[in-house]
């Protein structure tokens, strides 16, 4: 008998947690204040929580919630965002994520969501679902003594200033930081309150002991916080010589000058050997920051937020363009969600989409167009790659003058 889908319950939640823990090689229980912490982030939407059960077993976990996602050009759209996927590994491969898939993704589409969203943790799992990856991250090693930054630091040149903070301050301070970066940096998402309890230590989870990090504002010259940056360092002396490294755990800057003065600001610590640098955009400005950007070693370049369109229309409707044009895109879609044929035209003074049956500009999978719509992939990679179809000369490159975008597009947060 195979195992059954359904909506958990909230006497499920000690289960669910077993099985997600057990999905994700983390010690096989739940205690009452781990699931007491997820009942918290699951919140008022449980009925968006699924489980697949095998003779009154949870053997499957996966759940979404509402997100704020910004599009290119800052108009956001409603996502359905997709984490807590799991599979027990005495239950692989008998299409348990698959339907627990299906279930979500129809189910987002009747709410009115325009695109769902997740981070893979594995690449090859979700393309067969319509997902595509939108955003990447680079992180970097910088040996601080290569950088070539000046030893003589002593605040920033632009007349702002660097300041400790803590996390009441945190709390206080970086959510309208956030949202101002977040209404024009496409590719990132809303945080909610929780988010910022969760990263400032007062909601920990029981298997990650909290340490409290150095956390460091950035103010303007006229008083507004423009920067957070927050950091963890360690303590490591060999022949009485400092080896210390410090850890980026966040960066938000609102401005050029706010990123270079923390930046600035880390690399002038003393005793610090080594910054890494955590995911940063591939664009970052860091490596050409340093007077010798081979002193900044790539450690990760990887994929990072994947979307799926549920709303082709809708969705190319909420982002901007940055000339006149239109195309005309055949997607294929193996759910049956969004596929069809649509017309986009569209231009600096905004944009329409709707079903067309005039000849098809380009061809594709509907993941491929999740793929590009953050504006981050090239039509005419994709075309050589043989995952777009070029079905009139020249489209590719057209459509890489609507989609592109000068600044790459970035997604901070795992979720």
């Amino acid at each position: 008998m195979a195992p059954e889908i359904r909506t958990v319950a909230d006497s499920d939640l000690t289960d669910w947690t077993r099985a997600l823990n057990t999905g994700f090689l983390r010690p096989p229980e739940a205690s009452k204040e781990e699931v007491d912490i997820r009942r918290s982030h699951i919140g008022q939407e449980l009925d968006r929580v699924q489980g697949a059960f095998d003779r009154g077993r949870c053997v499957g976990t996966f759940r979404s919630f509402t997100q704020r996602l910004t599009a290119v050009g800052g108009t956001e759209v409603a996502a359905d965002a997709i984490t807590n996927v799991s599979v027990s590994p005495t239950h692989r491969r008998q299409g348990l994520l698959s339907r627990m898939m299906e279930r979500d993704l129809r189910a987002a589409q009747e709410r009115g969501e325009v695109v769902a969203s997740l981070i893979a943790a594995e690449y090859p799992i979700y393309g067969r679902y319509g997902f595509g990856p939108a955003t990447w991250v680079t992180e970097w090693r910088v040996d601080v003594a290569r950088a070539g930054l000046d030893a003589r630091y002593s605040g920033p040149a632009c007349g702002g200033r660097v300041d400790f903070a803590d996390g009441a301050e945190v709390r206080e301070l970086g959510p309208a930081l956030h949202e101002r970066l977040r209404a024009r940096q496409h590719g990132m998402i809303d945080r909610r309150e929780r988010w910022w309890r969760v990263n400032t230590g007062l909601l920990p989870f029981p298997n990650q002991p909290w340490t409290e990090p150095f956390y460091v504002l950035y103010r303007s010259p006229d008083g507004s916080v423009d920067g957070l940056l927050a950091y963890a360092g360690d303590s490591k002396w060999e022949g009485k010589l400092p080896h210390n490294t410090a850890s980026v755990l966040g960066m938000l800057a609102a401005s050029p000058a706010a990123e270079r003065a923390l930046w600035h600001f880390l690399f002038s610590v003393d005793w610090v050997t080594q910054v890494a640098t955590g995911y940063r955009p591939p664009d970052d400005l860091l490596p050409l920051l340093l007077g010798d950007p081979r002193a900044a070693q790539v450690t990760t370049h990887a994929d990072f937020l994947w979307l799926r369109p549920l709303d082709v229309p809708r969705l190319l409707e909420a982002r901007t363009y940055p000339v006149p044009g239109s195309l005309v895109l055949e997607l294929s879609d193996r759910a049956g969600l969004a596929g069809g044929r649509y017309l986009l035209e569209a231009g600096p003074d905004g944009a329409s989409c709707a079903p067309t049956t005039r000849s098809a500009d380009l061809t594709m999978d509907i993941g491929e167009l999740g793929t590009l719509w953050l504006g981050d992939e090239s039509v005419a990679r994709l075309a050589a790659l043989g995952r777009v179809a070029e079905e009139r000369e020249g489209a590719a490159g057209r459509a890489d003058l609507l989609l592109r975008t000068p600044r790459r597009p970035w997604c901070p947060d795992i979720f």
